[in-house]
């Protein structure tokens, strides 16, 4: 005889209070070293340091002539950025004609740019007090007749090592974003590995028979609007997608796909299974794999019927509503959190009045696609929950209580473009 275990029934939750469970329920991952090119889009786990200074000895600041004394000057070499540098120490009256970023000689007082230089027909007497001295020219070029003159300042054009960045000082905190620019600055600071907080893994399965995915649905069939979007939410919110699948209705593909085994990941999102409907098997699945359910419903409109809940093994589980703005709300309200505090990033908090009249539930939350603007943000309507019409044309979704009397609303912020 089978015995038929009864699960505990869980109340749905406020829209703040489950947004605050999956962020809490979340936890930040252990930072890892990772190659530079490997770490765009993470945060910084620990200061970036600058393991040499910049430059890392002197160097010319402009294209001309690294000059000694005053002028005249005789030219003794030619060097180029990443040439052999000139081995000698400059004389009073000597120059070194050198390129932007090359090292300046020991005894430079400054370089003459070459807009700034003109010929000398002057020549010191012999014996003179130039502090000349004859030798050939060293470190290649163009040494012997050539002498210039101009006028330069002390110091000038000249950058000294360390002025930019001195060796270990520490110029971006622990929790910075690793952007593009981020990256050519760890790798001038000497950095070919970064440590930084992963960004978490997610796999997501799209259930559902009458769900195709590509060409023009038949009669009783839908196109998939939420795999598209989910991997720029993922990636939005500080996640990375490793896997989407497709998966038939029934229990057994859907407990296949959850059990322990493949690529381990730290979310498996599952869009279209969280409802109480027949072909709705996420719970009767998760209930058999030993998983704890955290939430079960929301007092949120749309996606009342999303649903959170751990694995054995510690990996969540979120459930999204299968109508398509069900499914973005469900995913800011659940998703979201949980990828940001793996990563280590923080959700902006944004308040603003709404500019237009929006309709309240009598007891959930509703999510409302709107715009921003100067008088505030005003709602774009087509907001039903099988259409992503509004929220295109959204840049953020304003959380309007039960029983809003017209005070200002949080937004959340939809991913760029909508």
């Amino acid at each position: 005889m089978t015995v038929l275990r009864e699960e505990p029934v869980l109340e749905a939750l406020s829209w703040g209070a489950a947004r605050e469970l999956a962020a809490g329920c979340a936890r930040l991952l252990e930072p890892v070293a990772v190659p530079l090119a490997e770490a765009a889009g993470c945060r910084l786990a620990a200061p970036l340091r600058a393991l040499v200074p910049v430059p890392g000895v002197d160097v010319a600041a402009m294209d001309g002539y690294a000059v000694a004394g005053p002028p005249p000057w005789h030219v003794v070499a030619h060097v180029l950025a990443g040439g052999t540098p000139y081995p000698a120490t400059l004389l009073p009256g000597e120059a070194v004609e050198i390129a932007t970023g090359a090292p300046v000689p020991a005894g430079t007082s400054a370089v003459l740019p070459y807009e700034q230089a003109g010929p000398s027909g002057d020549r010191p007497p012999e014996g003179g007090s130039s502090g000349t001295r004859p030798r050939p020219p060293e470190g290649g070029g163009s040494g012997g007749a050539l002498w210039v003159a101009g006028h330069v300042e002390a110091g000038r054009h000249v950058r000294r090592r360390g002025e930019d960045v001195a060796e270990g000082a520490a110029v971006l905190g622990a929790g910075a974003l690793v952007t593009p620019v981020v990256l050519g600055l760890a790798a001038a600071l000497g950095h070919d590995t970064l440590p930084v907080r992963p960004r978490p893994r997610v796999r997501v399965l799209v259930t559902g028979d009458e769900v195709v995915g590509h060409g023009l649905p038949e009669p009783g069939r839908v196109r998939d609007a939420i795999g598209p979007f989910l991997p720029g939410l993922v990636a939005w919110a500080g996640g990375r997608l490793a896997e989407t699948a497709r998966l038939p209705d029934g229990p057994d593909p859907l407990r296949a796909a959850l059990a322990p085994g493949g690529s381990p990941v730290e979310v498996v999102v599952v869009c279209g299974a969280s409802s109480k409907g027949p072909a709705d098997h996420l719970r009767a699945v998760l209930a058999d794999l030993g998983a704890e359910v955290l939430v079960d419903g929301v007092a949120v409109r749309p996606g009342h019927p999303q649903l959170l809940a751990r694995m054995p093994s510690g990996t969540l589980v979120v459930g999204l509503p299968g109508n398509p703005f069900a499914a973005l709300a469900a995913a800011v309200t659940l998703l979201a959190p949980m990828l940001r505090t793996m990563a280590g990033r923080e959700a902006r908090r944004e308040v603003s009045a709404l500019a237009g009249t929006v309709r309240t539930h009598p007891r959930d939350t509703r999510l409302v696609p709107v715009r921003r603007s100067g008088r505030g943000a005003v709602p774009v309507g087509h907001d039903r929950p099988g259409s992503l019409w509004g929220a295109a044309m959204a840049d953020a979704l304003a959380v309007v209580p039960a029983g809003w009397a017209g005070e200002p609303v949080e937004l959340i912020e939809l991913p760029e473009g909508g």
